[in-house]
Order: C-alpha cells, then sequence, then structure tokens
C-alpha cells in the first residue's frame, strides 16, 4: 500500500511535465510542417504586392480589403484553404480573441498592421537614414483563413513593401509584405506563443524570403559580434557563445528572423534595443554584421566589436 502511495504521488508529479513535452514535441512537429507548406506555396504564387490595392481604390477600400484579396486572388489559388474571414469575424476562423504572449502577459489579439506593430503605418526615420518617399502603408485589416490541417492563420498584408537592399540602411516593416500568426488548434488552449500560437513572416517583393523564428523567452544577455579571448583563454561572451551555451538547439537569428522577430514584437515581448544577428558582412573585429533595431524597426551594419543584446532563437 505504502508503495502504491508513493508511485501515486511520483506519477502525479511527473506526468504534468510528461504531457507538456508530448504536446511540445507535437507542436513543434507541426510548426514545421506549416512552414514548409507556406514557404512553397508563397514560392509559387506570381506576385506577392498589390492585392486588394488597384483600380483607383480608396484607402478605405485598401484597409478593409487588401488582406482578403491577398488570400483569395493569390494565396489560395497555390495554397487549399476552408474557409476565410475578415477583420470582424475572425473568431469564425478560429482565431482567439486574446493570447499569452512568451514573456506571459495576455494580450488583445491584432486585428489590423497598426495593432501588430504601430510604425507599419507611422513611417519612423528620427535620424534620416533612407529615402523619405518610400511610400507610407495603409492601415490593412488582417484577414483569416484556415487550413485542411486545422490551422488558423491571421493573416497581415503590406501591399506597398519594398524589395531588399543589402547595401543600404532600411527598415522591417517597409520590407515585410506578409506576416501571418498561427493558432495550431484554433480557438482551443492554450492559445500562447511558443506552444500552440507562433508566426510566419514573408519579406521583400521580388525574391521573397520566408521565416519563423521561434525565439527563447528572455535575452541571452548583451555581448559584442566578435568573438574574444578572455583572461583564461577562453572564449568570451561572444554573441553567437551566448547562444550556444543555451544548448544544441539554440543559435543567432538572422537579419531576417530578427526582422520578423520586431513585427511580432508584441508577442514575444521585445520593444526596444539594439539585436545582433547572425547575418555577417565581414570578419575580425573590425568587421561588420547586421543589428536589427527592436524600437523603430531600423536594421543596419555595424562593427562587430560593438556591444548589443542577444535574442536567440531554436533551430
Amino acid at each position: 500500500m505504502i508503495t502504491l502511495t508513493i508511485i501515486g504521488i511520483v506519477a502525479a508529479i511527473t506526468l504534468p511535465s510528461l504531457l507538456v513535452n508530448v504536446n511540445d514535441k507535437a507542436w513543434n512537429a507541426q510548426k514545421k510542417a506549416l512552414y514548409a507548406r507556406m514557404s512553397q506555396a508563397i514560392g509559387e504564387m506570381d506576385s506577392i504586392s498589390g492585392y486588394g490595392s488597384s483600380n483607383g481604390q480608396s484607402e478605405t477600400e485598401i484597409e478593409d480589403g487588401a488582406a482578403e484579396a491577398f488570400i483569395i486572388d493569390g494565396l489560395s489559388k497555390v495554397y487549399r484553404v476552408q474557409n476565410i474571414c475578415n477583420s470582424n469575424n475572425l473568431s469564425a476562423c478560429g482565431i482567439p480573441s486574446s493570447i499569452i504572449t512568451l514573456n506571459g502577459a495576455t494580450i488583445a489579439f491584432p486585428k489590423s498592421l497598426n495593432e501588430l506593430n504601430p510604425y507599419f503605418t507611422e513611417y519612423p526615420d528620427p535620424d534620416d537614414y533612407i529615402d523619405k518617399d518610400y511610400k507610407i502603408t495603409s492601415d490593412v485589416k488582417a484577414a483569416a483563413f484556415e487550413t485542411v490541417n486545422g490551422e488558423s492563420v491571421a493573416l497581415f498584408y503590406n501591399p506597398n513593401c519594398g524589395s531588399n537592399d543589402t547595401n543600404n540602411v532600411s527598415y522591417a516593416q517597409t520590407k515585410t509584405c506578409v506576416n501571418m500568426i498561427y493558432d495550431l488548434n484554433g480557438l482551443k488552449g492554450p492559445n500562447e506563443v511558443g506552444k500552440d500560437v507562433g508566426f510566419i513572416t514573408v519579406l521583400y517583393r521580388t525574391n521573397s524570403v520566408v521565416v519563423a523564428p521561434n525565439p527563447f523567452p528572455s535575452d541571452a544577455g548583451g555581448a559584442a559580434s566578435y568573438p574574444k579571448s578572455g583572461a583564461s583563454g577562453n572564449a568570451a561572451n561572444d554573441a553567437a557563445s551566448l547562444c550556444a551555451k543555451l544548448g544544441d538547439d539554440a543559435r543567432l537569428p538572422d537579419i531576417d528572423e530578427l526582422g520578423s522577430m520586431y513585427i511580432n514584437g508584441s508577442l514575444i515581448g521585445i520593444t526596444f534595443g539594439y539585436y545582433w544577428s547572425g547575418s555577417v558582412i565581414s570578419s575580425g573585429e573590425n568587421g561588420l554584421a547586421w543589428m536589427q533595431s527592436m524600437g523603430y524597426g531600423d536594421r543596419h551594419k555595424s562593427k562587430r566589436s560593438d556591444s548589443d543584446y542577444v535574442r536567440c532563437v531554436k533551430k
């Protein structure tokens, strides 16, 4: 009887954590499969920009219909969807009214580009980094759809996104064409980022890049990009080493993944600071690497000996 009691106590303690691990593995597998399908679909589309913003449409018509037009006239031609919902009826496509962020806060589900990130519709160029002629995008409202595999996807669309320019400073929001926030099991719980909720971002009007970073819940610290030797001869806390210390499944995000993390900053709890990417331009302490601002969204080359924040992503 005592033995059975002990077994029951141990089971009560360990079973919840075992179930969490099983759920996490299943969610991670489903996330990777969804990312693969979306990447293939985006690659098969004829174009990624301009949907719902032609034929002399008014600003209101663009804001109300561009995301839905992208799904109907673009994505659904190469990817099978079961249901399409506008911003007033996202729940009909399984989108929850609120989600739990990666840092544990509960927020209302964003319903437009401005709610997703306010710098989509207010052009930020405090340091006059780039050409002021870049068009400010409309506050396009989200649309949603359901996949045949049971995922619910809210889609945010920027019909005026730009192409990649690796030589100059730019802003992540002006290069973002599509951002998708998905829930793997719809309205069922836990509706939590990092578990059943995640995001996929499509950048660049031409030669589009599709990323789906899976960030760690907190920063790994602050560091330079270039690995220096400490007093003992061991590698110092450079950015890549800080990620390596978190385990074999951790790495630095590339600059496009950091752009996605900026766009979805409210979902993961990053709202300020410059962060190192793993996109190295030139080697050595005097070399350059790309970094991303989580405040205004500017991304630029920086000297690798500089020290900035590090947020790692899972492989």
